[in-house]
């Protein structure tokens, strides 16, 4: 079992403290480090900070949104900060949402999946560096069709350092988790329960290689009142399926739904959008809380850790930057 750890927000200006977690995850043992991106900062400054920092650590986006750069633009980012890291990237992507696709980047949401698959085509394409690269696509073209024509395939100036940037897709919905069984490296789920992932993923998950990785975000909260631990997992649950989307479209919600939740889910999603966000928070089950986190004293949390190792997934991204927590689960997963 893999460890990984994300650095989340900034934090405090001039970066000190990504750095010192950064270090010890390093030190640790710890395989990777995961930056998010949302609609703050981008995901692959923070790790070129950090990776300037370490020598040894993996350096992970978690999630890189493909609406918000085009494959090339991506391509560049992605093959600068390996090269400069000595071939240490994970290029995590994902799709995002509607309200942030359209909202923030001014990008059409519609056919997500036909979006991801053209995307990635086109980007093994660049860093494969065969030959100038056009392609001929429904989402994208290259050279683009209908400009000034004056357009002509290009190919990568720079040389990778690694021929193959692995590249995991963060993805929710059996369809999409399928797409990063066909044509990823691996795959990054959220509130994801080791106990029934198979019964939901079982078909997409059959396409996969033998070295396909799953890297699952796993709260981690050591606290000797469990029901404390838990009312936190509550929170980040609600706010996603709550309101982490629309009325008729939320994919957490979905997500829920396909694991056994869906009258739960109705009720929190309800009560979020009615401005009872508390109500919303206190209907998550605490069942559901318990299996998508490990939380409690450290006994309990060495018991329910082994359901994570017997299960397909490869690498728990430890969600806590508390040292000790961190040092706990190197001790019990490394």
């Amino acid at each position: 079992m893999k460890l990984g750890l994300g650095i989340g927000p900034l934090g405090a200006p001039g970066g000190e403290k990504m750095i010192e977690l950064a270090r010890e995850g390093e030190n640790l043992g710890y395989d990777t480090i995961w930056c998010p991106e949302i609609y703050g900062a981008d995901c692959f400054t923070p790790l070129a900070w950090v990776g300037a920092h370490t020598s040894k650590i993996n350096l992970g986006t978690s999630i890189m949104q493909i609406s918000a750069r085009t494959p090339a633009s991506a391509a560049m980012h992605a093959v600068a900060l390996d090269y400069l890291s000595n071939g240490r990237l994970i290029l995590g992507i994902g799709v995002s949402g509607p309200q942030v696709v359209e909202g923030w980047y001014g990008q059409p949401y519609p056919k997500p999946l036909a979006r991801t698959r053209e995307w990635m085509q086109i980007f093994r394409k660049i860093v494969d560096r065969k030959e100038p690269v056009s392609f001929d696509g429904k989402q994208y073209q290259l050279p683009l069709q209908g400009g000034m024509g004056l357009g002509k395939p290009l190919k990568l100036i720079q040389h990778p350092v690694r021929e193959h940037i692995p590249v995991y897709l963060g993805a929710e919905g059996p369809k999409n988790v399928a797409l990063s069984a066909e044509l990823c490296d691996g795959w990054i789920p959220m509130f994801l329960s080791p106990y029934r992932m198979m019964d939901v993923y079982q078909d997409a998950m059959s396409i996969r290689t033998p070295d396909f990785e799953i890297a699952a975000t796993v709260p981690v909260i050591i606290d000797d009142d469990l029901d404390r631990a838990l009312g936190q997992i509550k929170q980040q649950v609600g706010f996603y399926v709550g309101g982490m989307g629309a009325k008729d479209f939320n994919v957490h919600k979905d997500h829920i739904s396909r694991f056994g939740f869906a009258e739960a889910a109705d009720k929190i999603q309800d009560l979020f959008l009615s401005g009872q966000r508390d109500q919303a928070i206190a209907a998550v089950p605490d069942e559901l809380a318990d299996e998508i986190s490990l939380c409690g004293p450290k006994e309990r949390i060495k018991e329910r850790l082994q359901a994570w190792k017997d299960s397909p997934i490869t690498m728990i991204n430890v969600g806590s930057s508390d040292p000790e927590t961190l040092r706990f689960m190197a001790e019990e997963a490394l």
